[in-house]
């Protein structure tokens, strides 16, 4: 599977079945996690791997009952490390920084996951606090997703997605206010297409 159709295949998915993960799988997902581009190459976050029934399933109450998390047979919960970041970046690496690379860690996670037949759901909304006694993190780490991974019991439908017209923005380097140049939508694919051809 090329990276373009990695990124098509993508869909969430809230249902998976009982078959488990194979272990070299889950090397290969940790392992693309662990080339995400990080702040500073701090790597400012902890990735925990659970698998035991009963601690996936105080995942999802931790999440406010969101039940498939248990049906999955693996969950990934990535957490921002604030203080590998605060020491060289100081508030904004414990604000942002160490949050930015437990995402991208994630999302890598979750491409490579695909890349290799696998489900997957980003799950954010959870107790901090619940998740933290489920995986016994020590004080400091905060958990910033979850990533149940598993075989899927169900195909979703695609969802719908912003046109490019809607969430693209060319600022160009003429003479205009560059407050003004920022509300410029690129209106069309038309506007795309006019784009420079290199940066």
């Amino acid at each position: 599977m090329d990276f373009f159709e990695v990124v098509t295949t993508r869909h969430s998915v809230r249902a998976f079945s009982a078959a488990a993960v194979e272990a070299d799988k889950v090397r290969q997902i940790l392992e693309a996690a662990n080339l995400s581009p990080s702040a500073g190459n701090l790597q400012a976050y902890e990735i925990y791997v659970v698998t035991q029934p009963s601690r996936r399933t105080e995942l999802a109450e931790a999440a406010l009952q969101q039940d498939f998390i248990a049906s999955a047979p693996i969950v990934f919960v990535f957490c921002a490390h604030p203080a590998r970041s605060e020491s060289k970046y100081g508030e904004r690496g414990v604000r942002l920084y160490a949050v930015q690379d437990a995402t991208i860690a994630c999302c890598f996670a979750m491409l490579a996951a695909t890349a290799l037949g696998l489900a997957t759901v980003w799950v954010g909304a959870f107790k901090d606090e619940a998740v933290r006694r489920v995986i016994g993190v020590p004080e400091g780490i905060v958990p910033v997703a979850m990533l149940p991974v598993g075989c899927a019991a169900e195909q979703p439908a695609p969802t719908s997605r912003r046109s490019l017209g809607q969430l693209v923005h060319q600022v160009d380097d003429g003479g205009e206010n560059p407050k003004h140049q920022t509300q410029n939508k690129v209106d069309s694919i038309n506007s795309i297409s006019r784009l420079p051809q290199s940066f």
